[in-house]
């Protein structure tokens, strides 16, 4: 069958966007998702978006990883699906649409920065050489030395795997502070089981963590990942998190057809 795709990235974080409003996609068919997924005998992506209609929203999100299976929240896929939503013409400059973690609200300007509103954080559990978050997704963010040479892949898995987040495992941020309101990271996610080149509920992730473990006093919050760069901004009172924001890029790549 052929399918119609389009490509996006967000700060490197790439993903196949589908338009099934229709609901013509075959949504438990785990290993045609992989396929699409995979960089050598597909598409090629980190994962695969869904757009659909949907009855209270301007349109609903449905997210894969790579490997096939439907995720959680999935920040830069969110970003980029509003850029989609405005190339369809679903939607202007602001959105509403639900994802498998609630209702997110988004806007775009005219250079494709996107700030999409992200879930509210009522629980940062600190650990002494690790701190434990769901922005979305659930995140592991540690700190480490001589981050540009840090062996993500597989400290990640290790972490991923272990006794800490038993069968559903967690996605693992390791992060450098850079200045007073500045941190790269870089981040190991499951579902694709390797390092992306950016995360953005990992990004948001960290955002907090750094809050919370006295790093930065900041509410504003720039990370370096990868693939360039991205904005967390927030409101923070007795350790609850609201109006999270996650704003970057996000740009169309192209489109195509694929007969699978």
């Amino acid at each position: 069958m052929n399918y119609t795709f389009y490509k996006y990235q967000g700060t490197g974080n790439d993903f196949v966007m589908i338009d099934n409003r229709d609901l013509h996609f075959p949504k438990n068919d785990t290993k045609l998702v992989e396929k699409l997924c995979n960089r050598r005998f597909g598409i090629g992506a980190d994962g695969l978006i869904l757009l659909e209609n949907d009855e209270s929203t301007d349109f609903r999100m449905v997210y894969y990883n790579s490997d096939g299976n439907e995720s959680s929240m999935c920040g830069n896929g969110g970003r980029c699906l509003v850029v989609f939503a405005k190339q369809l013409g679903i939607i202007e400059a602001e959105t509403t649409f639900i994802a498998t973690d609630g209702l997110h609200y988004a806007t775009i300007n005219e250079q494709g920065i996107v700030s999409l509103q992200m879930k509210d954080v009522d629980e940062v559990q600190e650990h002494e050489s690790h701190v434990f978050l769901n922005t979305g997704s659930p995140h592991h963010v540690q700190m480490v030395e001589d981050l540009h040479i840090f062996d993500v892949r597989n400290q990640g898995a290790k972490i991923r795997y272990s006794d800490l987040y038993g069968k559903t495992g967690s996605n693992v941020n390791f992060v450098s502070q850079t200045d007073e309101n500045k941190f790269a990271l870089r981040t190991y996610e499951r579902g694709v089981e390797d390092e992306t080149l950016s995360c953005g509920t990992g990004a948001t992730a960290v955002a907090i963590a750094m809050k919370a473990t006295g790093k930065t006093n900041s509410s504003i919050i720039e990370l370096q990942v990868e693939g360039g760069v991205l904005e967390v901004s927030f409101t923070e009172k007795n350790g609850f998190y609201t109006h999270v924001f996650l704003k970057g890029p996000a740009a169309f790549v192209y489109s195509g057809e694929i007969n699978v």
